[in-house]
């Protein structure tokens, strides 16, 4: 096959029952031009292998067996293998509209400048399931959803950057910040994350563009489990650790952390109470809040770090 244009990536840990729709949806793409679908198994224990076993015959795919276990390794893993300028990653539970890649790839010979650039996501509901009361706009989005409109939007404001699950990157860029940040990425069962808004904030310091892509659709599964409050602090918790981590690389750790954790953990608890008769901007803001328990446990647990490291040199 020729050197392809761009590279569709699925990165997965032990999702068999959603990864074989997830492939589908990319050998099925109405693109044009030359592309590439490589599957990096992340350490699975399940049917991985199997699942896309049942599809190599077809001469775009290809499988990759990655056994450190970490979301932007196995990024890295895709990166590496790609043959293509291009890196567009999909979720290995989510499926890709069938005009995808070529919506991104459009999107790319346009802008040279262009680092990053993602798509509108909508959720997938499974049977017999919907959106519980409780569940606000804000914190579906931590289910995947993302929608900024029906127009092009370059963004300037990290925190609308594109959801991981519907994502591509320019390798040009990619390189030259030396990858996706390890310590940033989901790994097994946590849920740190962070790694793109880490990333769209390095491309605009840089003076690259990043791009919403209302055509470049993709949906995301949403998995019952997912459906249960805990999930959601779980979450937040996550959500606390990982902005700590950001500030720690971006250099933006110490002290201040403390004020500026224990200042928002008072404001949610606050506005959760002031709701308490909106059950779901009560229990917004209640993750919110829970959330920066968790940052203010990795911020004191980096002071200390940064403290011992201090006392040895």
């Amino acid at each position: 096959m020729p050197d392809p244009q761009i590279s569709a990536i699925i990165c997965t840990h032990n999702r068999d029952g959603y990864l074989g729709a997830a492939i589908d949806s990319l050998l099925e793409q109405d693109f044009q031009g030359e592309y590439e679908v490589i599957v990096v198994d992340n350490a699975s224990s399940d049917r991985t292998r199997e699942v896309v076993e049942a599809r190599l015959p077809h001469p775009r795919l290809q499988y990759v067996y990655e056994p450190v276990t970490g979301l932007s390794v196995a990024r890295n893993t895709g990166a590496r293998v790609a043959k293509s300028p291009i890196l567009a990653y999909l979720d290995d539970d989510a499926e890709a509209s069938p005009q995808w890649l070529r919506m991104l790839h459009a999107a790319y010979q346009t802008h040279d400048k262009l680092a990053i650039a993602g798509g509108k996501v909508t959720l997938l509901w499974a049977e017999g399931t919907s959106q519980p009361l409780w569940l606000s706009e804000n914190l579906a989005a931590n289910l995947g959803a993302y929608d900024l409109g029906e127009q092009v939007v370059y963004i300037n404001n990290p925190n609308l950057t594109p959801r991981g699950l519907n994502y591509s990157i320019d390798r040009e860029f990619l390189e030259k910040i030396g990858g996706f940040d390890v310590n940033l990425g989901r790994v097994g069962k946590n849920l740190l994350s962070n790694e793109e808004l880490h990333m769209t904030e390095l491309a605009l310091k840089m003076g690259w563009q990043v791009a919403y892509l209302p055509d470049a659709l993709a949906a995301h599964n949403v998995a019952p489990e997912r459906l249960e409050r805990s999930w959601f602090l779980k979450r937040g918790w996550w959500q606390g650790i990982s902005e700590c981590y950001r500030e720690q690389v971006t250099g933006r750790a110490g002290l201040k952390q403390l004020g500026r954790g224990s200042e928002r953990f008072l404001r949610g608890m606050y506005r959760a109470l002031k709701h308490v008769n909106d059950p779901a901007q009560s229990f917004d803001n209640f993750v919110y809040a829970y959330g920066q328990i968790g940052y203010l446990k990795a911020a004191v647990e980096g002071m200390l770090f940064a403290s011992k490291r201090l006392n040895h040199s």
